[in-house]
């Protein structure tokens, strides 16, 4: 026997077929364009992480010191801050550690540290961009430094009147410090520069963002408004020549 199969109803003309579905995804605006560009940008610590370290030289000083005055000086005042070469010791070509560059730079130390007895003042200048940084410093030097009274000139857990007393006590002969509390200093009268002879920036050396002590833009200010307290004035007179360690 022939097993009946039920009869298909036909499709009604009214039913509707069923129809496929898009997602239109919204139109990106120019602030999620803008977004997206800032989250591909390099960090600066990205570009300097893959980047060979090349020595400082007076030249970087200089160009350093023509950009951030340019927008407020004239053309005559811009000329008025170029140092001649003469003003400058042999930079640190990355080979030193800081005693052996104050030796080359300073052979005759010993001798010139004997002669100095003037209180309120020091022979040389190290500046760096923090207190932490200074305290590795001056455990450095300790090949050059000898029997040289070193003095801290930062701000950290050292108030500047403790500081103006220690220069006016006693002789110092090295200071190693930030700028601005040098300032300070400078303007308290508690640090008279004229018998400075050297004055050596921590130039080459940088922090764990990879930022030497120039990149970072209120130690720049700081270092820029040291230099008009009487620094550009000694250099050019040849009694006072800089450092770049």
């Amino acid at each position: 026997m022939q097993q009946e199969t039920a009869p298909v109803p036909a499709l009604s003309k009214k039913t509707k077929q069923p129809k496929e579905c898009f997602l239109i995804q919204p139109k990106e605006t120019k602030e999620d364009a803008t977004k997206t560009r800032k989250r591909r940008k390099k960090k600066i610590t990205d570009v300097l992480a893959k980047s060979e370290p090349k020595p400082g030289t007076p030249e970087d000083l200089q160009k350093l010191m023509k950009d951030y005055y340019s927008n407020n000086r004239s053309v005559i005042e811009l000329e008025e801050l170029n140092l001649p070469d003469s003003c400058f010791f042999k930079a640190n070509d990355l080979t030193h550690s800081l005693s052996s560059y104050l030796k080359e730079i300073c052979p005759k130390w010993v001798k010139l540290r004997k002669n100095h007895n003037e209180k309120k003042s020091v022979l040389m200048l190290i500046i760096c961009s923090s207190a932490v940084r200074a305290l590795e410093l001056i455990r450095s030097m300790t090949a050059f430094r000898g029997d040289s009274k070193v003095m801290k000139l930062f701000a950290k857990h050292i108030k500047v009147q403790e500081q103006v007393k220690l220069l006016e006590k006693r002789v110092v002969h090295l200071g190693v410090g930030t700028p601005g509390r040098i300032k300070e200093l400078i303007k308290q009268g508690g640090l008279n520069l004229n018998p400075l002879k050297f004055l050596v920036f921590d130039w080459n050396w940088r922090d764990q963002k990879l930022r030497r002590m120039m990149d970072i833009p209120e130690i720049r200010k700081e270092v820029f408004e040291l230099l008009e307290m009487g620094v550009l004035s000694l250099c050019k007179s040849e009694s006072l020549k800089l450092g770049l360690f």
